[in-house]
């Protein structure tokens, strides 16, 4: 007689049931290892520490003095006040008038009037003046006066100048050398003409002619009229 196995007596039905068991206990156990906390050994008892009383800062209590001030001494105790009498005569102290009388004569000191000495200019030469004296009919700019100036004297020089002069003395064929000099002054006037040249006649000619030169509009040194000299020299054909 043949034995039959009860099938829910077969273990091997279950072997998915125990494998299921069997992995969640792994996970079990491996997950209490994993989250157990270990400690490192204490050597001796250190005693329990109190944190809070180290950050408990100790305050020392102040007392707030209060400075002493000086006593300041009691004012002083008034004078006695002397009570006159209406009887008693009291001394009136009487000023006097400083007006005057009309009568009365009044000193007074001698009032100096000064006088402010006029600052004098001395001549300017012709080269270094600030505004040129000015030839009658020159225009234009400072140095164009200049020029015009300069043109006009030898222009009047040559017209006026007896040219005929230095053969009839008699001199040696050749040029010869005039120098000129006269002042122009603070009025526009021609003065102090002088010459210096080859014979004296011809001198007297120079400043006769140098004299006949027109007025002019008389320089001005820092926007005062002033006297400017003025020098030229001329040359001279003798044949």
């Amino acid at each position: 007689m043949e034995i039959k196995k009860n099938p829910k007596s077969n273990l091997e039905n279950y072997s998915k049931i125990f494998l299921q068991i069997g992995l969640v206990l792994a996970l079990f156990v491996t997950y209490a290892a994993i989250e157990k906390k270990t400690y490192d050994k204490i050597i001796g008892d250190l005693g329990v520490v109190n944190m809070n009383a180290e950050m408990e800062e100790e305050i020392p209590i102040t007392e707030r003095v209060e400075p002493v001030k000086p006593k300041t001494p009691p004012p002083p105790t008034p004078e006695k006040i002397e009570v006159v009498e209406d009887e008693k005569e009291v001394e009136e102290t009487v000023i006097e008038s400083t007006e005057t009388d009309e009568t009365e004569a009044v000193e007074v000191e001698e009032i100096v009037e000064v006088v402010e000495e006029e600052e004098v200019v001395e001549d300017v030469n012709f080269m270094i003046i600030e505004d040129s004296p000015v030839f009658p009919g020159c225009k234009g700019n400072k140095n164009e006066l200049k020029d015009c100036f300069n043109k006009k004297v030898q222009k009047h020089f040559s017209r006026k100048f007896d040219v005929d002069l230095p053969n009839e003395l008699g001199l040696s064929p050749g040029k010869k050398r005039v120098f000129i000099g006269f002042k122009i002054d603070n009025k526009g006037n021609i003065v102090n003409v002088r010459a210096r040249g080859p014979h004296p006649k011809i001198e007297q000619e120079v400043i006769k002619v140098m004299k006949l030169l027109p007025k002019m509009k008389p320089g001005r040194q820092r926007g005062k009229p002033v006297g400017v000299s003025y020098n030229i020299p001329f040359s001279l054909l003798v044949e």
